[in-house]
């Protein structure tokens, strides 16, 4: 029996990079589902994808309103040249993408092309357009987008990665003086080397960018794919954060932590979100959580913590624990670099009189006492630390019982034995009963699930451990004793325990 295989092309292309991700078809759709109706019936409506790559965004809104508009524009070229030309408009982020994005869209390169379905494009670039656009430079920066002078400032025939629609103070006077849109749509490129780090590879987050600019347009509706590391802030992104939660125009956000059940064959740390913004709708959103089969909707405020808390069922676990108004651990934690070594740092190889113990991702090395430049009033006490990688990325672990471990090993350190960067404290005591059974604590179920919670990076810190309680630690705690003492009910139990691998509780 001889089948018929006859792919969407746009649903095969291989992605950019990591941070420049083509748009399944699919998954336009079930963005698209999210507008009303009635807009593919309106002929006045105007849509706006500044961040055209394949120019799926623009090419499934027009079979939309090629179908809604039938009744209207009964002859099907004079209502596909009304579509193309008074309703689509795209900015590709590349010359090749904006050839790419025409072909889909027009079914040429070249709009006014003898083989482009719209008969009416005079110009080339139809309404989908790329312009060649600079950085603005100020103090090795660019004053819009924040990239390196230093990376960026290339030869022209290498790409800037300089976005027109970012690149600009007046973005509604991109196509034309004062132009409004009713819907803008798209998936932005995600980030950009800023020169920093210490080895000057260190990446700034834009996609916020592309939203706050979109914003700038007053659209009736905005909808992007963007990743979800913005839920708990960070490099650039408190203030974004900050305002995203504060929106409550903000009407669906669907939130999938792998990004791999999202985008096929991507891995992007903390997962990737898309959202529904409605300029007329005002009131709490409907956030809808994708993990596997597992699909969970839920209408919350997205501010009522000072990050967003993906999980649906941990909200009500957190209001649990929340309640008994206990101290959080994370006023114990440490901040990064909790003694004052960068992760290169390495000392001796055999201790000598008065050395200090360095703990480092090459094992254990030895340094003068006075080395020590921060918290050292703790190096008389027992210490407790674990890696600051997530070591599941954030979302992006693909294991086949589908359970993550949230933490590295969790170890303890004796007095006088410190660590790099590469780990971070997250308690410590004089008492060794006491230090013994908080380790036990850290590497429950429970406590790691809270931690879970509020992960949407590659790293953990301080913020991580918002939720975690501090206990009585003369007695010991175990998942058990945690799960009685803050009443949870035997399917938030079996949640914690599908989610989360045990970890052995000997300190090995």
């Amino acid at each position: 029996m001889q089948i018929n295989y006859n792919p969407d092309v746009l649903s095969c292309l291989a992605n950019l990079s990591n941070d420049e991700v083509f748009t399944p078809p699919e998954l336009v759709n079930q963005m698209l589902d999210l507008l009303p109706d009635d807009l593919w019936q309106n002929k006045e409506a105007k849509f706006l994808d500044p961040v055209t790559k394949s120019g799926v965004f623009l090419r499934e809104i027009a079979k939309r309103l090629n179908n809604g508009l039938s009744a209207q524009i009964p002859d099907q070229q004079e209502r596909i040249n009304h579509i193309f030309t008074k309703q689509l408009y795209g900015i590709a982020i590349t010359e090749l993408t904006s050839l790419l994005a025409r072909r889909s869209v027009y079914c040429s390169k070249f709009a006014n092309g003898q083989y482009s379905i719209c008969s009416e494009f005079t110009t080339q670039q139809g309404n989908i357009r790329y312009n060649a656009i600079n950085h603005t430079w100020q103090a090795g920066k660019c004053k819009f987008c924040g990239a390196s002078q230093e990376v960026y400032d290339r030869e022209t025939e290498l790409e800037s990665h300089a976005y027109e629609f970012i690149h600009t103070d007046n973005p509604s006077n991109i196509f034309g003086k004062n132009m409004r849109f009713d819907v803008i749509i798209g998936n932005p490129p995600y980030q950009l080397n800023d020169g920093g780090g210490s080895n000057g590879i260190s990446a700034k987050p834009i996609y916020n960018l592309f939203v706050e600019q979109a914003k700038k347009l007053k659209p009736t509706y905005l909808l992007m794919i963007i990743p979800a590391r913005w839920y708990a802030g960070g490099k650039g992104l408190n203030d974004f954060r900050n305002s995203m939660l504060d929106d409550k125009r903000i009407k669906t956000l669907v939130d999938y932590p792998k990004s791999r059940e999202c985008f096929a064959g991507v891995d992007i740390a903390g997962g990737v979100c898309y959202f529904l913004w409605d300029s007329n709708y005002i009131g709490d959103c409907n956030v809808v959580s994708i993990l596997g089969d597992n699909v969970k909707s839920r209408l919350r405020k997205l501010n009522e913590f000072d990050i967003f808390v993906r999980d649906n069922v941990g909200i009500d676990i957190i209001k649990k624990i929340l309640s008994k108004n206990e101290p959080s651990l994370a006023s114990k934690v440490l901040t990064r670099n909790s003694f004052g070594f960068t992760t290169s740092v390495r000392g001796e190889s055999k201790p000598f009189q008065g050395a200090v113990k360095l703990i480092s991702s090459s094992g254990e090395s030895y340094i003068k006492k006075e080395a020590v430049t921060k918290n050292t009033n703790l190096l008389d006490h027992f210490k407790i630390s674990i890696g600051t990688l997530n070591p599941d990325r954030g979302g992006v672990n693909n294991a086949k019982d589908g359970k993550v471990n949230v933490t590295t090993k969790v170890r303890l350190l004796n007095p006088n034995e410190v660590v790099t960067e590469t780990y971070i404290i997250v308690d410590y005591y004089k008492d060794k009963i006491q230090i013994n059974n908080a380790a036990n604590y850290i590497r429950t179920r429970f406590v790691r699930f809270l931690i879970n919670l509020t992960l949407s990076s590659m790293h953990i810190v301080r913020d991580n451990f918002q939720f975690v309680p501090i206990q009585d630690f003369t007695q010991e705690w175990t998942d058990e004793k945690l799960y009685v003492k803050y009443n949870l009910t035997q399917d938030e139990i079996d949640f914690i325990e599908s989610m989360i691998r045990p970890m052995e509780s000997a300190d090995e």
